[in-house]
């Protein structure tokens, strides 16, 4: 089965209240879902004949300040019985919590803890969420756009106390605007 006829399967066969959109393209296939039901796609497509996906090879977040849910969930997905690359998509906010999927891939965990980590998007009943890249008194998530870029600790050595200190840092920072236009595309104003 090639990836145009698992799109197509896929598309005709589960439910439309789990898949809000699908996209197909020559490097894999995309589904988007909503924050209630990427654990059931995901058990589809892992446990269904004609999709077999077995292997998770990475879940990773964006943040997009602008939107009302800000932060985008991506479990990149492959079938290596069907050669075939699936990826899945679901937005949350700050107060959204999603489904872990480490029942269905173990090695989840370790992917999901990141994206907890970074951007402080949380996953109900998750086995092990705790910090993985940042120190545990980290204050905040060091990939949200919101975060200051001096961070909210100063960490310097004090030559007369003769010993590191942290202090925080007291700086005013208003939200910024970020724009996700390439630098190196041509712009056609006029």
């Amino acid at each position: 089965m090639d990836n145009q006829s698992i799109f197509k399967y896929s598309w005709e066969t589960l439910p439309k209240k789990w898949v809000k959109q699908m996209e197909r393209s020559e490097h894999g296939n995309r589904s988007d879902t909503n924050t209630d039901y990427p654990f059931q796609l995901l058990c589809f497509l892992k446990l269904h004949t004609y999709t077999r996906v077995q292997v998770s090879i990475d879940i990773c977040g964006v943040d997009y300040p602008s939107r009302k849910r800000r932060f985008e969930v991506v479990y990149n997905l492959l079938s290596t019985r069907y050669n075939s690359r699936i990826r899945v998509q679901t937005s949350a906010d700050e107060v959204t919590r999603i489904s872990p999927v480490v029942s269905l891939f173990p090695s989840a965990g370790r992917w999901e803890r990141e994206v907890w980590d970074m951007f402080g998007v949380s996953f109900i009943n998750h086995p092990d969420l705790r910090r993985i890249s940042t120190d545990y008194g980290f204050e905040g998530h060091p990939l949200r756009k919101d975060l200051p870029l001096s961070g909210y600790v100063e960490v310097r050595y004090d030559d007369p106390e003769k010993r590191v200190v942290s202090e925080p840092i007291e700086m005013t920072q208003e939200f910024r605007y970020f724009d996700f236009a390439s630098p190196w595309e041509q712009r056609s104003d006029g």
